[in-house]
């Protein structure tokens, strides 16, 4: 193969500004379980790749499954790429690699049978189901992926990578009439399908909420002083912030321009805030992104002040920026396009009983279900809530929900937690058509002021 791409890459590389050649080779199960019933059990090999050109600016993008004719298929591209290109080509330069990236995994999930996958979700349902009679039904949707990838360029570029990604949500759904709560344990890992293993503790403990909530009073709306759990602050800086920092977005949006001015303050001196390829064992980490780039470690905000952004090679070009590792593109039906790795708030020096002391009234919020961003205008609901009183965790409420602007919350948190913890759950985000990609978040315990809750007016 390696010969057949740099043959080809040889041959057209003089006729168009660049192009590249990336092959994916994947193998993909997906199982769901309802109750006692295996719902679905699908299985998925396939083998396929792209070509995408750019011509004076102009790009073509091509996807393909038969690799015999790729020479016809980079003729295509560069013919279409001149026929829209009428700029000027703005891609940020790099140094070309050759290199071939293996994954050091601990347990991989293509060695565990389907029948030892079928025989441990049927467990995890039958403890929600044995919890309490108003627990209705435990569905575990799992799936693995294993990937080989090669990535080749008319500069010189050639990798070879092999991926693995790993998630899974379990949910545990309540109800009493028509009033039905959902609550969930999320996993997931690019190297160890033993998170999947040993959760009965923390399938226990969503299924007392998702029992005990039923009799929870709904929160009075208004303004409170609020503490977020880490999965919630994780969501919340990856919605709201993150995919304000993709280069395409910004750059393509006037206003965004003018908001995020690097240097702009968006917080207190405490505040630092990364998107990272490089952190470890999370979907989402990954050597290099799908144009070449080696990932590392991007502040967006550092001491509180706007340091940066996530770009693609294009993006950085037309922005005089520097390429960070984040073209990502779910597979190679799709072109890459900016896109958040392992996006985090950096971990403080903030006890959470130290968060906790001084607030006479307030919210602790733990969980995301759900929620929608709109530029700079977030509303996140938490899974679940516990008004605080007199600084202590007080009564479990229900229906809490979280809105406002992105910079003015930021700008209103004023403790960081020193108990950081990344947040691996099982589905992923979407862009441009593009779900779901491998994302992860993580974050401390954060306190904000301020805080617009939604919830029962006061009588």
């Amino acid at each position: 193969m390696k010969e057949k791409i740099t043959q080809v890459i040889e041959k057209y590389k003089s006729q168009c500004d660049y192009f590249e050649v990336r092959i994916e080779n994947f193998d993909e199960q997906k199982i769901m379980v309802s109750g006692q019933e295996v719902e679905s059990i699908n299985n998925k090999i396939e083998l396929g790749g792209n070509v995408r050109a750019l011509v004076n600016g102009g790009w073509s993008f091509i996807s393909f499954n038969n690799l015999d004719n790729l020479e016809e298929y980079v003729e295509n591209a560069i013919a279409q790429a001149k026929l829209v290109g009428k700029s000027q080509s703005m891609l940020a330069k790099v140094e070309p690699v050759i290199d071939e990236v293996s994954v050091d995994l601990k347990m991989d999930p293509r060695s565990i049978s389907l029948d030892e996958k079928i025989k441990l979700f049927k467990h995890y349902t039958q403890i929600i189901h044995d919890f309490h009679p108003e627990i209705k039904l435990g569905r575990v949707m799992y799936f693995d992926k294993a990937s080989d990838l090669i990535f080749a360029n008319s500069e010189g570029t050639y990798i070879k990578q092999h991926k693995v990604d790993i998630g899974s949500n379990i949910y545990c759904i309540s109800a009493r009439g028509n009033d039905t709560q959902t609550q969930f344990v999320g996993v997931g890992s690019n190297n160890d399908y033993s998170v999947m293993q040993e959760l009965d503790e923390r399938i226990k403990g969503v299924c007392k909420v998702a029992v005990e909530i039923l009799d929870a009073p709904k929160i009075k709306g208004g303004k409170y002083e609020v503490i977020i759990n880490q999965d919630l602050a994780g969501v919340f800086i990856h919605e709201a912030f993150g995919h304000l920092s993709e280069g395409d977005n910004v750059y393509e949006n006037e206003r965004l321009r003018e908001i995020l001015k690097m240097g702009e303050v968006f917080g207190s001196p405490n505040l630092n805030v990364y998107d990272s390829g490089i952190e470890g064992n999370n979907r989402g980490d990954l050597v290099y992104d799908d144009e070449g780039i080696k990932t590392e470690r991007t502040y967006l905000i550092k001491s509180g002040k706007l340091v940066g952004r996530l770009h693609s090679r294009e993006t950085a070009g037309k922005m005089s920026e520097r390429p960070t590792g984040n073209a990502r593109a779910i597979n190679y039906k799709f072109e890459p396009i900016p896109r958040m790795r392992v996006t985090c708030i950096q971990g403080g020096t903030s006890t959470f009983d130290d968060m906790l002391k001084d607030i006479e009234l307030g919210v602790y919020a733990v969980g995301a279900i759900g929620g929608e961003t709109t530029h700079e205008m977030f509303t996140f609901s938490a899974m679940h809530a516990f008004m605080i009183r007199d600084g202590k965790i007080s009564e479990l409420i229900r229906d809490v929900n979280l809105s406002g602007n992105v910079f003015d919350t930021l700008k209103n948190i004023i403790a960081i937690g020193n108990d950081f913890d990344y947040c691996n759950f099982g589905g992923g985000c979407g862009k441009a058509g593009q779900w779901p990609l491998p994302t992860t978040e993580g974050s401390p315990h954060i306190k904000i002021k301020d805080v617009i809750i939604g919830g029962e007016a006061d009588e």
